[in-house]
C-alpha cells in the first residue's frame, strides 16, 4: 500500500468506538506533558543563568560533585569502549569495525586527559581539555538525564496533538509528519543528543519512515540555543543576538526544506522500520476532535511510568556509551589535524569560488572556517576570532547551519537506528554549506552594509 494512501486511512474504527479519555488518561497528557515541557522548553533563572531545567540540573549535578562526574565521564567511556564487544557488533562491517577502534582510541584518550598522563600538546586548554569540559562531561549527563524527562514529553500523547496541528506545516514544507516539530524544538531549545534520541524512538515505533528519520536526523538536529549562546560569546556578538539566533534558525530550515528535494535525501524510501509503520493521520478537518483522540489512545496504551522511565533510559544510556568515545577520539582528531595540519587549509579551497563570487568580506578565511566545521562545530568560530564583525556573523550562523559535523553529531546519528552512511551524510553536510553560504553572506554584506 502507498504511503499516501496510508495516511489517509482514518483511525481504526475499533479505536474510534472505545472512549479513552477518562480521568486517567487526561490526567497522564496534561501532567506529564507539562512536566515534560516545562523540563525541555521552558528557560528558567539559576545562580543569574538562564536555561531550560535540563541544562540547570546537569549543571547543579557538575558543581555538586565535579569528581563524580569526572569518574562516571571516565565509566560510560570505557562501557562504549567495550559495548560492541559485549554485544558482537564490532565486526558487522567495515564501519562499525572503524567505529569500534575509534571507541577504544576514545576511552584511552579520555583516560589520559583524566589521569594527566600523556604530551603536553594534549593538555593544551584547545584540546583534550576543551573536549572534556565542553562536550564530554555535559553529554555523559545530558543525554541519560534527558532520556527520563524524555519518557514524560513524548509518551503520553503530546507528540500526536501537536503533530496533527503541524501538519499543514511539516508536510508541504519539510516532507515530515507534524509531529517532527517536537524535534526541532527539542533540538534548537534542548540539544541534538536530545533530538536524536527522539527521532531514534520514534523511528523505532514505526512513527516515522526512513526518509522522514533521515530528514529528521540531518536537518533539525542541530545545536542548542545554549551553545549557540557560546558561539555568540566567544566572537563577541552577543550584541547582535537576536539577528544571530533569528538568522540562524530560519536559514537552518530554509536549508532543509531545499535539501530534503535534492539527491541524496530525495532518494531514500518512504518505508517503515516496522513494516506497516503507524503513519500519521492527514487531517483536514475537526483537526483539535482528531489530536484530542489521538492523544488519548496514546496515553491509554503506553505502559505505566516507572516502566516507561525505565525504557527510556536504557535508550538514553546506550545512545551515550555509542557516542561519547566517538566524541572523544573523531573531535581530537579534527583538533589536530586543523591545529598542526594543512588539511582543512586545502579542503577550504572548495569554498573558495563560493566566498569570492558572493564578495564575502574575508573569502578565504570563510572558506576555511566552512571547510573545517565538519570536524567540530566549535572550531570556525576559533579560527575567526580576531576577523571582522562580519565574517564572524557568518561562520557563526554556518557553524549551526551546517549541522554535521564528525566530534559529535556524525557518530551520534551513525549510534542510532537510522542507517544513513558516511558517504550520505558528507555530501549532505557538503549541501548544506554551500546552501548556507548562498543565503548568509550577501544577507550579512547587506545588514552590516547598512
Amino acid at each position: 500500500m502507498e504511503l499516501n494512501q496510508q495516511l489517509e486511512q482514518p483511525i481504526a474504527n475499533n479505536q474510534q468506538s472505545i472512549n479513552r479519555a477518562t480521568p486517567l488518561n487526561v490526567f497522564k497528557f496534561f501532567f506529564y506533558s507539562i512536566i515534560g515541557i516545562v523540563v525541555f522548553f521552558i528557560p528558567v533563572e539559576f545562580n543569574g543563568k538562564s536555561s531550560i531545567i535540563l541544562d540547570h540540573i546537569v549543571t547543579i549535578i557538575s558543581v555538586w560533585s565535579p569528581t563524580f562526574v569526572t569518574y562516571f565521564s571516565l565509566l560510560v567511556l570505557f562501557m562504549g569502549a567495550v559495548y560492541p564487544f559485549i554485544t558482537k557488533t564490532w565486526n558487522n562491517s567495515n564501519v562499525d569495525l572503524i567505529f569500534s577502534l575509534f571507541k577504544i582510541l576514545g576511552f584511552i584518550a579520555g583516560a589520559m586527559i583524566i589521569f594527566g598522563v600523556g604530551p603536553a600538546w594534549l593538555f593544551d586548554p584547545s584540546m583534550g581539555p576543551f573536549l572534556m569540559d565542553k562536550l564530554i562531561k555535559p553529554v555523559s549527563l545530558l543525554v541519560p538525564i534527558g532520556a527520563i524527562f524524555l519518557a514524560l514529553l513524548v509518551s503520553y500523547g503530546l507528540l500526536e496533538f501537536v503533530g496533527i496541528f503541524m501538519q499543514p506545516v511539516m508536510r508541504p514544507i519539510f516532507k515530515t509528519p507534524g509531529r517532527s516539530a517536537i524535534d526541532a524544538v527539542a533540538s534548537f531549545v534542548g540539544s541534538y543528543s536530545i533530538g536524536l534520541l527522539v527521532t531514534n524512538r520514534i523511528y523505532n515505533e514505526g512513527k516515522y519512515t526512513f526518509r522522514e528519520a533521515a530528514i529528521v536526523a540531518t536537518g533539525f538536529s542541530t545545536v542548542s540555543v545554549t551553545f549557540m549562546v557560546v558561539i555568540a560569546n566567544t566572537l563577541n556578538i552577543m550584541d547582535k543576538w537576536n539577528l544571530f539566533f533569528w538568522t540562524a534558525f530560519i536559514i537552518t530550515f530554509i536549508v532543509t526544506a531545499i535539501t530534503v528535494r535534492i539527491w541524496p535525501l530525495s532518494s531514500y524510501k518512504d518505508e517503515y522500520k516496522t513494516g506497516e509503520g503507524s503513519p500519521e493521520v492527514i487531517v483536514r478537518k475537526d483537526r483539535f476532535k482528531v489530536a484530542w483522540r489521538e492523544a488519548m489512545i496514546v496515553a491509554d496504551t503506553t505502559p505505566n511510568l516507572p516502566t516507561n522511565i525505565w525504557i527510556n533510559l536504557k535508550d538514553g544510556l546506550r545512545m551515550t556509551f555509542n557516542i561519547l568515545p566517538t566524541i572523544m577520539s573523531i573531535g581530537l582528531l579534527g583538533l589536530v589535524l586543523a591545529t598542526f595540519t594543512p588539511v582543512f587549509d586545502i579542503l577550504g579551497y572548495l569554498f573558495v569560488p563560493i566566498t569570492y563570487l558572493l564578495q564575502a568580506p574575508e573569502p578565504l578565511l570563510t572558506a576555511k572556517a566552512a571547510a573545517i566545521s565538519i570536524s567540530e562545530i566549535f572550531l570556525p568560530s576559533l579560527l575567526v576570532t580576531e576577523a571582522m564583525v562580519a565574517t564572524k556573523f557568518i561562520v557563526a550562523v554556518l557553524s549551526v547551519s551546517a549541522i554535521l559535523f564528525f566530534s559529535a553529531i556524525i557518530p551520534t546519528i551513525l549510534a542510532t537506528d537510522i542507517r544513513i552512511s558516511i558517504r550520505d551524510l558528507i555530501i549532505i553536510w557538503f549541501e548544506r554549506v554551500v546552501l548556507t553560504l548562498i543565503i548568509v553572506i550577501p544577507l550579512t554584506v547587506y545588514v552590516f552594509a547598512l
